[in-house]
C-alpha cells in the first residue's frame, strides 16, 4: 500500500462511525413526481398511503450549497461525505433489509452512518471503498436498513479512456425479461428527484474529456430501482431484502434488458444486460409475509 493511501487514512479514519441525520416530509407532490417518472399513475397516491417498499431511496436528498460543489457536480469532500482524495465516485454494491413501507405525507428521517473506508490497490490503480449504512425511520419505527458501497477512483489521464472491467456476457437462460429505454428524459427526471448533479449523467463532453467514458452514464441507482420494479411484478410476497452488485456501466440513450428467474422458496435471482448482451448488474431478492 502506498504512503499516500496511508496518509489519507489518517485523515479519513475519524469519519468511520459518524452519523448524519436527514429529515424528509415525504411530500405528496414528490411522491407523485416519483410515480410519474417510474410510469405509474401519480393521481392514485393520497396522504397516508403506503409507498412501494423500495421508494425510500428517492427521498432524503443530501443538499449542498452550489458554492460547495466540485467540478463533477458532487459535494466537496467533508460537506456530506468523507473527504476521500479521489475525484471519481460510482456505486458498486448494496445490501438491503426491508421491515416496512414509507407512507406518503408523513415525516421521516434517514440516519446515514459511515461504516468503513477501505483503501485498495488493484489492476486499475488505487481506490477507496466507502461503505454507508442508511437507516430509515418513520413515526419511531425502523422501515429499512440499506447498506451500500461506493468506489472512489483516481482521475483518468487526459485523452485516455476510463479503466474498466472486461465485459462479461450475461446469461441467456432467463424465464422473463423486460426491456426499458434509458432515455435522456428518464435519467434527467430521476436525477432531479434525487438531487443528483453528477455531470456524468448529463454532460457528454465532460464524460468524454474528463472521465474517459464514450457517452453519458446511466445512473446506477435508477438501474436498481428498475430492476426491483421488474422483480416486484413477479414477486410471490412482500419484498424483505436484497443484495445487488453493479459490474459494468450502462449509457444514457441505450436500452437495458432486465431479466430474471422464477421465484423459489421466496427468493428470486435477476440480472441486467446492456444492448450488447454484457452483464451490467446482478440482484438476489428475498420475499416474505
Amino acid at each position: 500500500m502506498t504512503n499516500s493511501l496511508d496518509d489519507a487514512m489518517t485523515l479519513l479514519r475519524p469519519w468511520i462511525g459518524t452519523v448524519r441525520v436527514v429529515e424528509d416530509e415525504i411530500s405528496l407532490s414528490m411522491v407523485r413526481r416519483i410515480a410519474a417518472t417510474l410510469d405509474a399513475d401519480p393521481d392514485l397516491f393520497r396522504p397516508g398511503m403506503e409507498l412501494p417498499p423500495h421508494w425510500f431511496s428517492m427521498f432524503f436528498a443530501d443538499i449542498a450549497r452550489q458554492s460547495l460543489l466540485r467540478e463533477d457536480g458532487h459535494a466537496q469532500g467533508g460537506v456530506v461525505l468523507p473527504p476521500i482524495p479521489m475525484p471519481r465516485r460510482m456505486g458498486a454494491g448494496r445490501r438491503l433489509k426491508v421491515m416496512g413501507r414509507l407512507r406518503a405525507a408523513v415525516p421521516a428521517v434517514r440516519k446515514s452512518e459511515v461504516v468503513d473506508i477501505v483503501p485498495k490497490t488493484g489492476r486499475t490503480g488505487n481506490i477507496f471503498v466507502l461503505t454507508l449504512r442508511n437507516t430509515v425511520e418513520q413515526e419511531g419505527k425502523v422501515l429499512a436498513v440499506d447498506e451500500f458501497d461506493a468506489i472512489y477512483r483516481e482521475a483518468t489521464p487526459p485523452g485516455q479512456k476510463t479503466a474498466a472491467t472486461v465485459p462479461k456476457a450475461a446469461p441467456t437462460d432467463q424465464v422473463w425479461a423486460d426491456t426499458i429505454l434509458m432515455s435522456e428524459s428518464l435519467v434527467f427526471r430521476y436525477s432531479a428527484i434525487t438531487w443528483n448533479a453528477h455531470r456524468i449523467h448529463y454532460d457528454s463532453d465532460y464524460c468524454r474529456d474528463v472521465e474517459g467514458y464514450p457517452h453519458t452514464v446511466q445512473n446506477g441507482g435508477l438501474t436498481m430501482q428498475l430492476m426491483i420494479d421488474a422483480a416486484l411484478k413477479r414477486a410471490p410476497a412482500e419484498l424483505r431484502g436484497l443484495t445487488a452488485r453493479l459490474v459494468n456501466p450502462l449509457f444514457v440513450g441505450d436500452s437495458v434488458k432486465l431479466c430474471g428467474y422464477a421465484a423459489a422458496d421466496n427468493r428470486m435471482r435477476m440480472f441486467a444486460a446492456d444492448k450488447n448482451g454484457h452483464l451490467c448488474g446482478e440482484m438476489d431478492l428475498e420475499f416474505g409475509a
